[in-house]
């Protein structure tokens, strides 16, 4: 993703008013890791609870994951 500078082209070329309304850059944070191992903890499915609905993470014998609601 590229971040549109006040001095590129693109931007110059922008009427005023979409430049005014160009969003700010986002800091971005990064995103916690967590092992597919860690979570499952040696099981096949793990039931997530999450605003009053169960979401099931499920390890298929492809070794693929699934989440379904």
């Amino acid at each position: 993703m590229s971040i549109l500078s006040l001095r590129s082209p693109a931007y110059l070329a922008m009427p005023r008013r979409a430049a005014r309304t160009l969003p700010l850059p986002i800091a971005h944070v990064a995103s916690r890791r967590v092992p597919s191992e860690v979570l499952l903890d040696g099981h096949r499915e793990l039931v997530i609870q999450h605003q009053g609905s169960e979401y099931h993470l499920r390890l298929t014998r492809n070794d693929k994951l699934i989440l379904t609601k």
